[in-house]
């Protein structure tokens, strides 16, 4: 497709191009599109909004192979929306131009990170890279755009997630934690005992052991920082969750008689991306039904943290003849099965009704294997069609791909899943999902 800095059609059809992939091949098809504008030999992103796979790169193995999210925080921290940077950066062993994009579409931000082609053709390292022209303004612009809609959404499949995607983004985010943390404790170890040794007053040569003890020192240091950096994206700050659930209930009482007061988390503890999401979306589709009942005139909504789970309560002054079943939509349910979750409804007649979700913090130690896992981005999309009883044409034309690609995706979903027959695969997906 060719797509220039001009032309409103030809960047709408881009960024089509880009949404409508699978979430792993949206990097990989935004690079392919961005390189008729600006050659580049890599490309990486920061988003916050995803719990489990945050960093991803694509292009030239020799530099993906060697940039980490220490490399783009500081993009995402210090950039600006709607102002791409320009310039060069020490990334994977020499100094190469970049342009990076930050967006604010997501409340958390995502920067964008490509990594320049000096000629186009993939010049080899040391070449004079930072004499490159820099990008044209009307090109920065549609790039930053595309970014834009992107990072939007990335955020609407955040918070709307289906429970099939929601398993594995939970699944995912469990393993990356635990790994993170065995990681981090078995080179926390080996670097504390390094240091006992080098600190020994019983060994020789003072300014070796000096040295080394300088360099373990660092590395420990390091070591840290790289673990906070990696909390910060994949969590975030309870108050700062509850806030932006704040900022998307005032306007659905700004017009009404109904008085709503917030609680916010008396904690400075932070919250798994997946976890603040759901609670989110569970308070808001909670807070739709209260506001139906008529004789409602306060509401209070609120979050408590412990050292294991999340409580999220409405509690209003209404007639109190609100039930489970009432409250308890697919949408709601759905979520809060995958996450371990359970919601209680304790109604008094004459005096209202408190609606409480509560959510672990922590994925089991054991969890029961997610038979979703083995599936692709694409594969999950057919297959919830699927579920829903619609058959290939129909599944072709809402994922606009044709109907042989459905079938194609059909054999390989009942090969991975282990059954026999599209019945048993959406039997399977419904007692997951």
């Amino acid at each position: 497709m060719e797509m220039t800095g001009s032309g409103s059609v030809p960047a709408l059809t881009a960024a089509y191009e880009v949404i409508r992939q699978p979430l792993g091949e949206i990097l990989p098809r935004l690079s392919t599109l961005l390189a008729e504008l600006v050659p580049h030999r890599a490309a990486a992103e920061l988003s916050t909004h995803c719990a489990h796979s945050p960093f991803k790169t694509y292009g030239d193995a020799e530099i993906i192979g060697r940039l980490s999210t220490a490399d783009l925080a500081p993009l995402l921290a210090t950039g600006t929306p709607g102002r791409p940077w320009q310039g060069t950066l020490p990334l994977a062993g020499a100094e190469r131009p970049v342009l990076a994009v930050t967006s604010h579409a997501t409340p958390r931000g995502a920067v964008l990170l490509l990594v320049r082609d000096a000629d186009g053709g993939g010049e080899a390292d040391g070449g004079d890279e930072g004499a490159l022209p820099a990008v044209d303004e009307r090109a920065a612009a549609l790039i930053q755009a595309l970014w834009d809609v992107v990072t939007s959404h990335f955020d609407r499949l955040a918070a709307e997630a289906v429970p099939g995607a929601l398993a594995r983004s939970r699944t995912a985010a469990g393993t990356r934690a635990q790994v993170i943390a065995e990681l981090g404790e078995a080179y926390s170890a080996a670097l504390t005992g390094l240091l006992g040794v080098l600190r020994s007053r019983t060994l020789d040569d003072a300014a070796a052991r000096a040295t080394a003890t300088d360099l373990a020192v660092s590395a420990l240091v390091e070591l840290r920082a790289e673990a906070e950096r990696d909390q910060e994206i994949a969590e975030e700050p309870a108050g700062q969750a509850f806030a932006r659930l704040a900022e998307s209930l005032r306007p659905l009482v700004r017009y009404s008689p109904v008085r709503l007061e917030l609680g916010a988390p008396d904690s400075r503890r932070t919250v798994a991306a997946d976890v603040a999401h759901t609670a989110r979306v569970i308070v808001r589709a909670v807070l739709l039904t209260v506001l139906e009942q008529e004789t409602v005139t306060r509401v209070h909504v609120g979050w408590q943290l412990t050292d294991a789970e999340l409580r999220a309560t409405v509690r209003d002054d209404g007639p109190g003849t609100l039930t489970s079943d009432g409250l308890a939509t697919g949408r709601v349910t759905d979520r809060l099965d995958v996450l371990n979750g359970r919601l209680d409804v304790d109604a008094v007649p004459g005096w209202g009704t408190t609606v409480s979700a509560t959510i672990p913090l922590r994925v089991s130690q054991d969890p029961a294997p997610d038979p979703l896992i083995a599936l692709g981005e694409r594969e999950l999309e057919v297959l919830a069609r699927l579920a829903l009883g619609h058959r290939n044409r129909a599944i072709a034309q809402e994922l606009h791909i044709s109907e042989s690609t459905v079938k194609f995706h059909v054999a390989k979903i009942l090969t991975k899943l282990g059954v026999g027959s599209r019945g048993e695969a959406a039997a399977l997906f419904h007692a997951v999902a």
